[in-house]
């Protein structure tokens, strides 16, 4: 049988590439998103066998709904051999702001208990298998925190910490933990920023990568490592030198902007 990999945040941008990526390497597909009719039909435009791909509605914010997708996968289809957490939401937020409370609890939801709701359902199967990849998609965005971006750069270095500690947990199993650091990928996520994004990448690009280091079983990867650099050089600057550098920089938009 084809090796099984499951993937939330399927309907657009990574995780659409990446399910496209992984069935050209052989793999059956469980799709999962909220817009379930959505994503199906996408899934019949690219005229693949329905033996090959299934979809699993969820609202990965919704920890009883993301567990129920995933059990429903381990009966209906078995055991992944690969699960990939690349669900996300990424808006602008103003602590100053009431409203904007609800936004920064609601990206937490969905980036940070939705990605170890995901991943509940497979840990014991995996273990008890003694193979498998458990995949989160982080951001350089969580390695230093960006002007009125506050929930995505907060929630981004939780699942830096969430997966190191989960690789900790798992290690001695068999199964793989891999944390993929993306810079700035061409997807809905990102279009709407209003600011640069250098080392811009096609999320077919991303997808090629992201698959030879998740087969590979890294445990750290960040795509393109040009970003890697940037980044480590952003990390070791000193606060004042950051604070200034990134005086008067356009913000992410807020929600109804």
């Amino acid at each position: 049988m084809k090796p099984l990999v499951f993937i939330t945040g399927a309907s657009s941008g990574i995780g659409q590439a990446l399910a496209v990526r992984y069935h050209a390497a052989g793999f059956r597909l469980a799709l999962v998103a909220r817009r379930g009719a959505e994503i199906e039909a996408w899934a019949r435009e690219q005229g693949w066998p329905e033996a090959d791909w299934r979809v699993l509605p969820a609202d990965v914010a919704d920890i009883a709904s993301i567990t129920a997708a995933g059990q429903r996968c381990l009966a209906e289809l078995g055991v992944p051999d690969v699960v990939i957490a690349s669900a996300g939401i990424s808006v602008g937020v103003d602590t100053a702001e009431a409203a904007d409370l609800a936004v920064i609890a609601r990206t937490f939801a969905t980036n940070n208990v939705g990605m170890a709701a995901t991943f509940h359902p497979f840990v014991s199967a995996m273990r008890a298998r003694g193979s498998g990849r458990l995949v989160g998609v982080a951001s350089v965005a969580g390695i230093r925190g960006l002007p009125g971006h506050g929930a995505y750069c907060a929630s981004k270095a939780g699942v830096i910490s969430y997966l190191e500690s989960l690789r900790g947990e798992m290690r001695g199993s068999g199964v793989k933990v891999v944390t993929i650091v993306p810079g700035y990928v061409d997807t809905p996520l990102t279009r709407g920023n209003r600011y640069g994004m250098p080392f811009l990448m096609s999320p077919e690009g991303f997808a090629d990568r992201a698959f030879a280091a998740i087969q590979a079983g890294v445990s750290y990867r960040v795509i393109p490592w040009q970003m890697g650099v940037a980044a480590k050089l952003l990390r070791l600057l000193p606060n004042a030198v950051f604070d200034r550098l990134l005086a008067g920089r356009p913000r992410k938009r807020r929600q109804g902007e």
